[in-house]
This record gives structure tokens, C-alpha cells and sequence, in this order.
């Protein structure tokens, strides 16, 4: 199923992509010299639809680390919980050991004298049952 869906939105997407290639041939100039417009000195020229998808990349690959950024108190505060997890899952362990090898004599409860409170035991006062 997941290579199902991977398809279905990839080859939709590789078309869409090539024809935007095929149709944005055209070469454009890029320039980081924001002084010298005439005679830049620092210009690159490329095809219009490789800077456009450049530039998409370069989005995706700020954004994707803006929210790794973000994250990192969750990933932080998991870490943490984790460890705490371990810590009780081996005292569990140990307390359960010590329990296993410590076996105490099973204590018994008095048997019951057949009176209670109020008369024989599970009835109350008028001798309803309990």
C-alpha cells in the first residue's frame, strides 16, 4: 500500500516537474551584488526552472531545520523520560528479586467466630443478609 501511495503522488509530481523544466528552458542571470547592477560581480546564470526548484529546495531545507531547531526541548524532555523509564525498570527488577528470594510466610487471618456486631455474621440488626 505505502508503494502504492508513494506512486500515485511521485509520478504525478516527476510529470509536473518535466513539463515546468521543458517549458522554463530560458536562461536567467542571478546576482548577489546588490551595488553594481550593470557588471555584477557576483552572478551566476542558469536555466529559469533549475533556480526555481533550487530555491524550493533550499525552503524546504530551511524549514525542515527551523523545526528540528524547535523541536529539540521535546527530543531533550524524551531523552530525559527514557532514561527515567530505564531507572524504574531496573528497580522493579531489583525489587522483585529481593521479593523472590526474601519469600515471607504467608499470613493467616483469624477465623471468623460465626458472631459479628449486631448477631451471625451477614446479617444486620434485623437480620437482613448482607
Amino acid at each position: 500500500m505505502r508503494k502504492f501511495l508513494t506512486a500515485l503522488i511521485v509520478i504525478p509530481l516527476g510529470l509536473i516537474l518535466a513539463t515546468f523544466a521543458v517549458a522554463n528552458r530560458h536562461f536567467v542571470t542571478v546576482s548577489f551584488d546588490p551595488f553594481m547592477a550593470n557588471d555584477p560581480a557576483l552572478s551566476i546564470t542558469l536555466p529559469l526552472f533549475l533556480v526555481l526548484i533550487l530555491v524550493a529546495a533550499l525552503g524546504v531545507l530551511a524549514g525542515g531545520c527551523a523545526v528540528w531547531f524547535g523541536q529539540r526541548h521535546w527530543r531533550r524532555a524524551a531523552r530525559r523520560n527514557d532514561a527515567d523509564a530505564r531507572a524504574a525498570r531496573g528497580e522493579v527488577a531489583d525489587l522483585r528479586a529481593q521479593m523472590a528470594t526474601a519469600k515471607p510466610e504467608t499470613q493467616r487471618l483469624p477465623a471468623p467466630s460465626g458472631v459479628g456486631l449486631y448477631g451471625p455474621i451477614g446479617r444486620d440488626k434485623q437480620r437482613a443478609t448482607l
